[in-house]
């Protein structure tokens, strides 16, 4: 029998007892629609729109906790309609996995043939040939005869792969998070700010959102609907330095007591060199406006994107050093077999995954939940 695999929890959310940092007092809550905070030194003072929907409370001091705060259970059918649309979404992947081995006989057609459908996933040349290598192994060391025991000893050797992708978003730690949204032009950066503002309100968290897009005039009425659908403030402009809306709504969270803050920025490809340096002073910027800010740098992914999406995550990684990874789009044509890249060549955490448009519809990464669809 395969050894045991640890049993990780899947709440993303939990607190850990805050750092002891001096509180920063504030008199009253800071004016909502007044004179912005100073920008970075050396930028241009930008004019800055704070578009109120609704008034930010001043955060009451939390006391110190090593509680652990698990999300609230979903409700059994919720549970299973989130499972069968993940399975759903991972049909076509899961199909030309599972069909090899109705039947099947145990030789070398059957691995050419796995190897084949594994590389068809997206899951590419070293994450395939680590998954066959382990699988033979097993194979010939537990003397498997049957189509359906190879298939579970499959199942172990990618449950092992993708497990340290699986990790919670910690809150709770800082005063506020801090985190920066970045990707490319079209994963769902926007929708997903949205999304994941929500789940953290349902956590007693405070949101507060930068609309960094300052390029694209849809983004930053995108996450103003956003704002207004989830109650919280967004701090926007028309034109100028996306590092200076960061910066304001970082000094703005401060000064509110709000718990997070997450920033928005405008889309790009990985290749374009001079807005990955912009990328880079954006977060340089945030570290001027608190101390080891940003504490969080999500890198959205298209989940149709295939192996261009190991590319994205690299080179996103060697620019921001990135934390987590969330994937979207994970309905449709989507090819799984891409986690099992990412967790081969540049195993950066996936926080969620997301199968659709609704705010139910992105939940905390689950690896084990994850093979389940796809080699059920």
């Amino acid at each position: 029998m395969p050894p045991a695999l640890p049993n990780i929890p899947m709440f993303s959310f939990f607190k850990k007892k805050p750092k002891e940092e001096p509180p920063v007092v504030v008199a009253e809550p800071a004016p909502l629609s007044t004179a912005p905070a100073s920008p970075a030194p050396g930028t241009a003072t930008p004019a800055i729109v704070t578009t109120i929907t609704a008034p930010a409370p001043v955060a009451e001091v939390k006391p110190a906790s090593t509680e652990v705060v698990a999300p609230q259970a979903p409700e059994p059918e919720q549970k299973r309609s989130w499972l069968s649309r993940l399975k759903a979404g991972l049909a076509k992947t899961s199909s030309n996995l599972t069909t090899l081995f109705i039947g099947a006989r145990i030789d070398d057609d059957l691995y050419e043939e796995l190897e084949a459908a594994l590389l068809t996933s997206d899951a590419g040349v070293e994450a395939t040939q680590f998954l066959l290598d382990g699988l033979k192994k097993k194979v010939k060391e537990e003397k498997l005869t049957d189509a359906e025991q190879v298939k579970a000893a499959l199942k172990v050797l990618l449950l092992e792969l993708l497990t340290p992708l699986q990790k919670p978003l910690e809150l709770g730690r800082y005063q506020p998070l801090v985190m920066m949204i970045t990707g490319v032009n079209g994963a769902g950066k926007t929708t997903t700010i949205g999304k994941l503002a929500k789940h953290m309100q349902s956590h007693q968290q405070s949101v507060l959102l930068a609309a960094g897009d300052t390029f694209r005039a849809a983004a930053r009425e995108q996450l103003t609907i956003w704002g207004e659908r989830n109650n919280v403030t967004v701090i926007a402009q028309e034109s100028g330095d996306p590092a200076a809306v960061a910066f304001d709504a970082v000094a703005s969270a401060r000064a509110r007591g709000t718990d997070v803050v997450m920033v928005d920025t405008a889309g790009r490809l990985p290749t374009q060199l001079h807005l990955m340096e912009e990328l880079k002073k954006i977060k340089r910027v945030i570290a001027k406006g608190m101390d080891g800010a940003p504490q969080e740098v999500l890198l959205i992914i298209d989940g149709n994107t295939g192996q261009n999406a190991l590319a994205q995550v690299k080179a996103f990684d060697d620019a921001l050093q990135l934390t987590g990874l969330v994937i979207t789009k994970l309905d449709g044509t989507a090819k799984g077999g891409v986690l099992a890249a990412i967790a081969k060549n540049r195993p950066v955490p996936v926080y969620f995954i997301g199968i659709g448009e609704q705010i139910e519809d992105l939940q905390p990464f689950n690896a084990q939940e994850f093979v389940d669809a796809l080699l059920s």
